[in-house]
């Protein structure tokens, strides 16, 4: 295991976003604003490999963090879902679980304390089937 935080300025990179593609990006764009708290940013069009996409780009949780995007494609009706697991800290797992349920998500797997590691854990998916892991790190 690293002894430090790597840094990939010796190759000259940042991360700065993840992208997540949606179908519905107003539904979308509803469930991560009011599970997560999180604050758009901005609206952009655009053309990606010659295909059309409305963006909604959330603004960092803190200074120079990455970016969290929702990408909906003009021609795709239904995206993928699992190519990912989208991870959020949260001081209240039970309340991001409601949230989430309350806003069209569904529980995965019920919040559960991980023995011996200090935090409890929740999988929950968004309202296209997008995987979220929520973890509270609990002293």
């Amino acid at each position: 295991m690293a002894q430090q935080i790597p840094s990939a300025r010796a190759l000259d990179t940042d991360f700065m976003f993840t992208k997540l593609n949606v179908h519905d990006l107003e539904a979308a764009t509803a469930f991560y604003s009011s599970v997560t708290g999180l604050v758009e940013m901005t609206r952009v069009e655009a053309v990606i490999a010659g295909r059309p996409v409305t963006e909604v780009v959330y603004m960092p949780t803190y200074p120079g963090g990455p970016m969290f995007i929702l990408a909906h494609f003009h021609d795709v009706t239904t995206p993928a879902t699992g190519e990912l697991i989208m991870g959020f800290a949260s001081q209240d797992l039970d309340a991001f679980v409601a949230r989430a349920e309350q806003a069209g998500g569904k529980v995965i797997e019920a919040a559960r304390e991980i023995p011996g590691a200090g935090m409890r854990v929740a999988f929950v998916a968004d309202t296209e089937g997008h995987v979220l892991q929520v973890t509270q790190i609990i002293g």
